[in-house]
C-alpha cells in the first residue's frame, strides 16, 4: 500500500478561518490563510496556529512570489488550494451588487494560482449563484480547464445543504472538489438524515444563559446583542414564541412597516423567531439585527448574540473573535464556511485518496 499522503492546505479569501478550522480538525496542515481585509487577522491567527495569514489583494498577489514565501512545489500530490471567495455579487440575497462588483471575477483570479502552481487537489465553495450564472462568473471556463486531458482533474461540484454534514443550519453552498490524484471524483459524504436543531445546540441547557436585548459580554464567550428599539421590541412582543414572524404585528397600525402593506408574501421571515427543533436559517451577516431576516430568539425578546450566530454556524464556543463592532464580528461569523461543513470536505480528500 502507497505511504499516506501529508496534506497541506493554502485558503485563499480566509477570513475569519471558518475553512482552515475545519480542514485542521480533519487533520490537514494548514499553511496560510490570504484576505484581504486585515480586520481578518487577529481572528484568524488567534484560532488557526501555525499558519501565516497572509495580507494581500488576490488582484495583485503573484503566483511566483506566493510559491516563494510558501516554499511551494508544482504539482505537489499533497498540496490542496482553497478558494471560497466573497460571494455577495452572486448572492439572491439582495445587497447592493455595486459594492460586490469588484469581487465577480475572484474565482477567475484563483484560476491563476491553481494553473501556477497544478496542485493535487482544489476546493472551491461559494453561493449556488455561481453554477446559476456559470458562465458569468468563470466557472464553467474553470471546470473545463480542469477537465481536459493534459490537467487531468476529475471534478465533482453540486449543490449541499451544510444541515447535512453535522451543521445546525439550513445553508446550501455550491461546492467544488477537484483532484488529478485518483480517477475518482471526491465529494463530501453525508454525515445524518436527521439534521441538527436549534435546541440541541443554543438555550440555557446548552450554555447560553438567559440576556436581554443589548447586553454586553466583555469575555471571549461574546454572548453580546445588538440594542433594539422601542418600536421593534413592540412588535416582537407579538410574534409568538418559536417560529412566529411578522405576520403576528402585521394588523396593528402603528407597529406595520409601510414596505409590508400589501406585501404579505415578500420577506416573510423579517422579524421572525427560529424554530426549536428545526435547524436554523442561513447566517447571514446581518444576524444580529432581528429587521434582517429570522433571526429573533425562539422565545427571548431579542436577536440572535454573536455566540449562538457563531454556534449555528458550527463553530466551538473556544472559538475567539476579534473586532470593533457588533456588526464587524458578525460579517466574520456570517461569511464563514462552517467548521464542520469544511471538516468533512478534508475528510473526504483524506480518506479517499489515502484509501487508493
Amino acid at each position: 500500500m502507497a505511504k499516506p499522503l501529508k496534506f497541506k492546505a493554502v485558503d485563499f479569501f480566509c477570513g475569519g478561518g471558518g475553512m482552515s478550522y475545519g480542514m485542521k480538525l480533519a487533520g490537514i496542515d494548514v499553511l496560510a490563510g490570504i484576505d484581504h481585509e486585515e480586520n481578518c487577522k487577529k481572528t484568524y491567527e488567534a484560532n488557526i496556529k501555525g499558519a501565516k495569514f497572509i495580507l494581500a489583494d488576490v488582484f495583485e498577489l503573484k503566483p511566483a512570489f506566493l510559491q516563494r514565501k510558501l516554499k511551494l512545489k508544482k504539482n505537489d500530490d499533497e498540496l490542496i488550494l482553497i478558494g471560497c471567495s466573497p460571494c455577495q455579487f452572486w448572492s439572491i440575497i439582495n445587497t447592493d451588487k455595486r459594492k460586490s462588483k469588484e469581487s465577480k471575477n475572484l474565482l477567475i483570479e484563483f484560476r491563476r494560482f491553481v494553473e501556477f502552481l497544478k496542485p493535487g487537489f482544489i476546493v472551491v465553495e461559494n453561493v449556488p449563484g455561481v453554477l446559476r450564472e456559470k458562465k458569468e462568473s468563470g466557472l464553467e471556463d474553470f471546470i473545463e480547464w480542469l477537465e481536459k486531458e493534459e490537467n487531468g482533474y476529475q471534478v465533482h461540484f453540486s449543490v449541499h445543504n451544510v444541515c447535512d454534514y453535522g451543521v445546525p443550519q439550513s445553508r446550501k453552498r455550491f461546492t467544488l472538489v477537484a483532484n488529478r490524484v485518483s480517477n475518482k471524483k471526491i465529494f463530501p459524504a453525508k454525515v445524518t438524515e436527521i439534521p441538527i436543531t436549534v435546541a440541541q445546540v443554543l438555550g440555557e441547557n446548552n450554555g447560553f444563559p438567559k440576556i436581554m436585548q443589548g447586553h454586553r459580554d466583555e469575555t471571549d464567550f461574546l454572548h453580546t446583542v445588538q440594542k433594539v428599539t422601542d418600536a421593534s421590541m413592540e412588535r416582537l412582543s407579538y410574534v409568538k414564541k418559536d417560529g412566529g414572524n411578522r405576520f403576528g404585528f402585521a394588523d396593528i397600525k402603528h407597529l406595520q412597516l409601510k414596505c409590508f402593506i400589501g406585501r404579505d408574501s415578500s420577506f416573510k421571515d423579517t422579524y421572525g423567531r427560529l424554530w426549536w427543533n428545526r435547524p436554523s436559517p442561513t447566517i447571514t451577516t446581518k444576524f444580529y439585527a432581528i429587521s434582517n431576516g429570522r433571526f429573533a430568539h425562539p422565545e427571548e425578546d431579542r436577536a440572535l448574540s454573536l455566540r449562538e450566530g457563531a454556534t449555528l454556524q458550527s463553530f466551538p464556543k473556544s472559538y475567539k473573535f476579534y473586532g470593533t463592532s457588533i456588526s464587524g464580528i458578525a460579517r466574520l461569523i456570517g461569511n464563514a464556511v462552517p467548521p464542520e461543513y469544511a471538516k468533512h470536505i478534508g475528510l473526504a480528500i483524506k480518506e479517499h485518496t489515502n484509501a487508493i
